[in-house]
């Protein structure tokens, strides 16, 4: 029979191969860049809360939107 503090001791001292490691997340590249926007407050409120509810971030949308932008109009200029 294994002592709890015993169970609790081994598993603390678990490597970073263990099983009960937390999964590693997906490394993504860093940004480096910034885009300064200016706009209303209530426009710019209102956005946020509403990626809020959707369970996405501002910065995520505006990402998106700029890369759906880019690859529909790639070429025209």
């Amino acid at each position: 029979m294994q002592c709890i503090y015993t169970a609790v001791a081994e598993k603390s001292r678990a490597g970073p191969n263990d099983v009960s490691e937390k999964p590693q997340k997906k490394k993504t590249a860093n940004k480096d860049a910034q885009l300064i926007l200016r706009l209303d407050k209530d426009e710019r409120d209102d956005f946020v809360a509403l990626c809020r509810e959707l369970d996405t971030t501002a910065a995520r949308e505006i990402r998106h939107f700029i890369r759906k932008f880019m690859k529909k109009n790639a070429g025209k200029s």
